[in-house]
């Protein structure tokens, strides 16, 4: 079963990204080692795509490094 919005959201902000803000769904995760934000959408409820998973997975190993 694939995790939800939320659970990525809360992965990203434990691991020091703050949320810039976007545009209807979509939200803009900033980190300071980063130089591209992460964007993640869909409600808080959804499900996410595996994409997004990998996305959240690859900025939170590149912002530890």
């Amino acid at each position: 079963m694939p995790p939800k919005v939320r659970e990525l959201i809360e992965d990203l902000e434990r691991a020091g990204f703050t949320n810039r803000g976007g545009k209807g769904s979509h939200r803009n995760f900033v980190h300071p080692k980063m130089t591209k934000p992460v964007t993640i959408s869909g409600k808080a409820g959804d499900d996410a795509k595996h994409y997004q998973v990998r996305a959240v997975q690859r900025a939170i190993k590149e912002s530890q490094i």
